[in-house]
């Protein structure tokens, strides 16, 4: 294996996405600062969200290059320990909000009967996040210690894996009621156990598990049930308000969309307008033509992490599809909840979103893949040389007939 330059369309598109989500909060901040002052009585000024987003962006900046610089085998050395942090903040989470006092103390921060939130100090985190970077350290590992000890794809593999995942989820879907980031963290599991090469029976047996699982976490909720129903069309006017203004939003944006400061949604009507949201915002102020730019961005974005996994080796490999599914199951799940393909589920899109968390740790991740785009495997660098030798007995020949 040898190093070369990364692959800077990787960085070129993180950057120029959190650029784009700037200029969304640029254009709609003042709106929802007036929205929030009118129905709560807060004193938001007009730039406050935009200046917060300059923040959230400086941090993201700073962990994709955290992510370039520091070599992966530290995250190799310690991703026990990474993934047993991730469970034991989502497990103190947890805790403090089954007892209820440390909500009011400030500590965590509930939100429609879901806890996701730990405020340490002046910021926040959500310890579901941790838990998508965590994966991505550990799962590669495990399947690279099973493989050399020639028990990939038998009980001892997949009692462990199975456990680190159904702790995941467990933590996500049931005790944060957070399903839109069970999916990704099941997007992320199965990717990687996809890319490990365990027989393909085993891994279809596993979907069939996680599909279950999942059914039976949405037939036990009240509320999943109800946007169930709500996208079968048998909901109300209030249960279906959400995606009715989102989809209403995006119509409204027409080819070309309102114009910058011009949205009519964001001043209140649409729910989560600079979060779960920004979609539809920004199909209304830069129409159809700007979705299809971000979402081209987004699929450059994915294909160049999908050809940056085929060149390297296998342990690289699986930790760049682990980002490809992080990233990819984000925009997939956001964007077909608001154009009414699936149920309404509460998910940010990468990069864009309003807020800081999301965006640092998918900056990360990022920056990780493109640390991982300067290794070239034996594999590929052999292709190389096998290249470069007919091109030049191409040439030689060329000569030798002029």
């Amino acid at each position: 294996m040898r190093q070369h330059k990364p692959n800077r369309l990787i960085m070129g598109l993180t950057f120029g996405l959190m650029a784009a989500g700037l200029i969304v909060i640029y254009a709609i901040g003042p709106q929802r600062a007036n929205f929030m002052n009118s129905l709560y009585g807060t004193e938001f000024s007009a730039n406050y969200f935009f200046l917060h987003q300059v923040v959230a962006v400086a941090v993201a900046v700073a962990a994709f290059v955290a992510g370039y610089f520091l070599p992966y085998q530290v995250y190799r050395k310690y991703a026990k320990l990474v993934m047993l942090g991730a469970i034991i903040l989502n497990v103190l989470l947890g805790l403090m909000a089954a007892m209820h006092g440390w909500e009011s103390w400030g500590v965590v921060k509930c939100e429609l009967g879901a806890c996701r939130w730990l405020n340490l100090g002046p910021l926040g985190f959500q310890p579901a996040e941790a838990l998508k970077l965590a994966l991505i350290f550990y799962l590669p590992s495990l399947v690279m210690k099973h493989q050399k000890e020639g028990t990939l794809g038998k009980k001892e593999f997949f009692i462990p894996y199975a456990v680190v995942m159904g702790l995941s989820l467990l933590f996500s879907v049931v005790l944060q009621k957070d399903m839109g980031t069970g999916v990704v963290i099941g997007a992320i599991g199965m990717a990687i156990l996809w890319m490990s090469g365990i027989e393909w029976w085993k891994f279809v047996g596993v979907i069939v598990l996680v599909l279950a699982g999942g059914a039976l976490m949405i037939v036990s909720s009240p509320h999943r049930m109800e946007r169930l129903m709500t996208y079968q069309g048998e909901g109300d006017s209030d249960s279906s308000y959400h995606i009715d203004n989102a989809m209403l939003a995006i119509g409204t944006g027409g080819m070309f969309g309102v114009g910058i400061g011009n949205s009519v949604q964001a001043t209140g009507y649409l729910p989560e307008s600079i979060n779960d949201s920004v979609f539809a915002v920004m199909g209304e102020t830069f129409g159809f033509a700007g979705l299809m730019i971000i979402l081209a961005a987004f699929m450059i974005l994915l294909f160049t992490l999908i050809k940056t996994a085929e060149n390297v080796e296998q342990e690289y490999a699986l930790v760049v599809t682990g980002v490809m599914a992080w990233i990819g199951a984000h925009v997939v799940v956001n964007v077909a909840a608001m154009v009414g393909l699936i149920p309404l589920t509460g998910i940010t899109l990468p990069l864009l979103s309003y807020g800081g968390t999301s965006m640092m740790f998918s900056a990360f991740a990022l920056g990780l893949a493109m640390q991982i785009s300067r290794l070239t495997g034996r594999e590929t660098e052999q292709i190389e040389r096998r290249q470069s030798w007919k091109e030049t007995t191409r040439r030689s020949m060329e000569r030798s007939k002029a």
